[in-house]
């Protein structure tokens, strides 16, 4: 009989390892994105490929990284002590190409680990981390561009082995960099994400080896056990029931009407079937999920149901089935176009979801919806050589039943921080203007919606920007007769003059050219009470 204390014990320590690897990433690493907005998340495995425990890093990583671990495990079925696999085809255990992804296998009587090696090694579990790079390559810089097939975004890497026996392939790293806009950039991240793994591979392995296989293992399976039964209770807490929720994609880049998700979500006893059947075809521009992105996106919904004490792990998913029609917006085919998919797609699939439970239980209303995913690329003549800035940027909350919206941060999919000013202007030819939250963005109601965030930048070199954004349409809603947030605003001030941008593109920059991103605010909550008339 497992010892609740010992579980509780063990939750802290195999979530330790991911926030030690998520550690050594940060700090190791070359680009603001990882380095200062901590575009990275890291987990560990089981011997079956099943995460026992996630960092508080990005939702949208999280959630489906488990099949980038199958991908890599399926890759190759004989993976040794030292090897780490790379990659970021969405198609194989991905999520967009920016995100790569290195999987480790951890063993223990490893040479160098326990002093000794008089037995084969064992394999235990794995460790894995992904992180965002700023370029891979493709049509545009920073590699999310309103493509119209896959091979425009960026280099695409199957599951293949970077690293063998602890042996860097420097063949296939120079292939990596051969295709990249900033290789010394992506050449000093990518070292950071194998130190990464490598304390993770020591960590878990000190664990096991300290506390012995059988417990550990017994400790993996209370924990996924102990997450499940939560989440069962959790679901048969909820009425039964059938809930259905439709909101919309402004455009997919490159026609513009409005792109339905429609989810259906059965409540039954502790069961809940999650069905996007419905849903658009899988488009012609680059806002197609593939499923682990949808995926991800269900794990988070429920799991923010579930309180902060439930171990974060594969468990939270088990009474859960998700139906994701093939070949539409969210479970596409290769060669669809995915960049928006993991960023943009997967924060509409979270607005339809919470709009369908909050038929059965209080839920905010709608965030802002979107990652204000903006990009500007060129040439740094300070440094002689190619940069590439990518951002994503807060907005406003949804209003809560009790209370009102937290105004100018991340919200749901993403978990980043922002690049600091000083930061942002060290490593690129590019100027703050404004940063400030957008007042009177939020949506009115009994609680009101966060407001957003108004960031103008300047660049002070000739550049090419794109654009990836939602909500510039059609806004976050309000529940409860609260009213909607408002809609997110693209502006080029030229010259004095502003121009209004649309919400997905690329656009030529000159000289002084400032870009000024204003997003969405937060959708309100019950009805505004009428002003005092005395």
């Amino acid at each position: 009989m497992p010892d609740p204390i010992r579980l509780e014990i063990y939750k802290h320590l195999f979530a330790a390892i991911a926030e030690e690897m998520g550690v050594v990433l940060r700090k190791a690493s070359y680009s603001p994105n990882i380095k200062e907005r901590r575009d990275y998340s890291c987990a560990v495995f089981d011997a079956r490929g099943r995460m026992i425990a996630q960092a508080a890093h990005i939702p949208v990583h999280l959630g489906s990284m488990p099949l980038s671990v199958a991908a890599a495990v399926q890759a190759f079925s004989e993976l040794g002590p030292g090897d780490m696999v790379i990659l970021n085809d969405p198609f194989r255990g991905g999520t967009h190409l920016p995100d790569i992804t290195l999987v480790a296998p951890v063993f223990i009587n490893q040479p160098g680990m326990s002093g000794e090696n008089l037995a084969a090694p064992l394999l235990v579990g794995y460790v894995a981390n992904r992180a965002h790079h700023a370029d891979v390559g493709g049509m545009v810089p920073g590699s999310m561009p309103i493509a119209r097939e896959i091979y425009q975004e960026g280099l695409i890497i199957p599951p293949v082995r970077l690293v063998r026996g602890g042996e860097l392939d420097q063949g296939l790293l120079s292939l990596i960099l051969a295709n990249v806009r900033t290789p010394e950039e992506r050449s000093g991240d990518l070292w950071a994400q194998v130190a990464a793994n490598r304390r993770g591979v020591e960590r878990l392995a000190e664990l096991v080896e300290h506390n012995g296989r059988e417990e550990t293992q017994l400790y993996m399976e209370e924990l996924l056990a102990y997450a499940e039964r939560m989440t069962r209770l959790l679901i048969g807490e909820l009425p039964d029931g059938v809930y259905t929720y439709t909101d919309y994609l402004d455009d997919d880049g490159v026609g513009d009407s409005p792109v339905p998700i429609c989810v259906r979500v059965t409540i039954s006893g502790d069961l809940a079937v999650v069905d996007f059947s419905g849903s658009a075809p899988q488009q012609k521009g680059s806002i197609n999920a593939v499923y682990a992105i949808t995926l991800s996106a269900v794990y988070y919904v429920f799991r923010c149901l579930l309180g902060l004490d439930v171990p974060n792990n594969a468990g939270c998913l088990a009474p859960v089935q998700v139906i994701a029609p093939i070949g539409s917006v969210v479970n596409a085919v290769a060669p669809a176009p995915v960049a928006g998919g993991n960023v943009e797609t997967s924060q509409r699939i979270v607005d339809v979801l919470l709009g369908a439970l909050a038929q059965a239980t209080g839920l905010p209303a709608a965030s802002q919806g979107t990652m204000n995913n903006v990009i500007i690329g060129g040439f740094d003549s300070r440094y002689g050589r190619p940069f590439a800035y990518y951002e994503t940027i807060g907005g406003g909350c949804g209003a809560r039943p009790d209370a009102d919206g937290p105004s100018a941060i991340h919200s749901h999919m993403t978990n980043t921080l922002n690049t600091p000013a000083e930061a942002l202007e060290y490593a690129y030819p590019l100027r703050v203007q404004r940063y400030t939250v957008r007042e009177g963005s939020g949506g009115a109601g009994r609680q009101r919606g966060g407001n957003g965030i108004c960031r103008d930048i300047q660049v002070l070199e000739e550049a090419q920007a794109t654009l990836l954004s939602e909500r510039r349409r059609l806004p976050p809603y309000g529940l409860a007769g609260g009213a909607p947030g408002s809609t997110g605003e693209n502006v080029l001030i030229r010259d004095g003059l502003e121009i209004r941008l649309p919400g997905k593109g690329s656009f030529e920059l000159m000289p002084g050219d400032i870009l000024s991103i204003r997003t969405p605010g937060g959708g309100g909550y019950g009805p505004a009470e009428p002003e005092d008339q005395s």
